[in-house]
């Protein structure tokens, strides 16, 4: 975990209407995040599961994003977090395909990925994502928004918002706005 993606959350959580339950898929903090990588206080309040492919601190719900077509939800995921995940992920667009499709009618997805950074296991890593890359997998959302921080030709971070119905325009011009704030701090 980051401190920008940090911040990038809270700007996230501050300015959508957040409909629970919030799931983060990669939610295990690993050596050296303890603590430091939880999301869960910016959705206080929250039914918040999180969610990894293997146990860990952080770690409620032991999951694999290629198997979601599997699982019975009892209540679909209405906010959906996968930060700096889908770089491990070996097969993302069936990841996000199985994430849209277990959502809720009126649910929100916010990614993020590492552009231009060094190789790291947890377990593995296996990509790197350019705006348009995070543009394709969201392709099957109704609506998107992708935006990137660092050097505009080589970002270090690539983040994406997926909704799954209209998004209201006030929320997203704030959002927006917030972001640009987040994109010039992290340049």
């Amino acid at each position: 975990m980051r401190d920008s993606i940090k911040s990038l959350v809270k700007i996230f959580a501050n300015t959508y209407k957040i409909g629970e339950p919030v799931y983060e898929f990669g939610s295990m903090q690993v050596e050296g995040q303890e603590g430091f990588a939880d999301l869960r206080p910016y959705f206080s309040g929250k039914e918040y599961v999180g969610c990894d492919n293997r146990e860990g601190l952080g770690v409620d719900l032991v999951i694999d994003l290629h198997e979601l077509q599997y699982i019975d939800f009892e209540q679909p995921p209405r906010t959906v977090l996968c930060m700096d995940t889908m770089e491990h992920v070996e097969y993302p667009r069936e990841a996000l395909i199985g994430i849209e499709q277990l959502m809720s009618s009126d649910g929100i997805l916010l990614i993020s990925s590492v552009m231009n950074f060094r190789i790291h296991g947890y377990p593995d890593d296996y990509w790197r994502f350019t705006p348009s890359g995070f543009k394709s997998l969201l392709k099957d959302f109704p609506h998107s928004f992708v935006g990137s921080a660092g050097q505009d030709l080589f970002p270090h971070t690539v983040i994406g918002i997926g909704f799954k119905s209209d998004v209201l325009p006030e929320e997203h011009i704030t959002f927006v706005a917030e972001f640009m704030d987040w994109k010039k701090r992290y340049r």
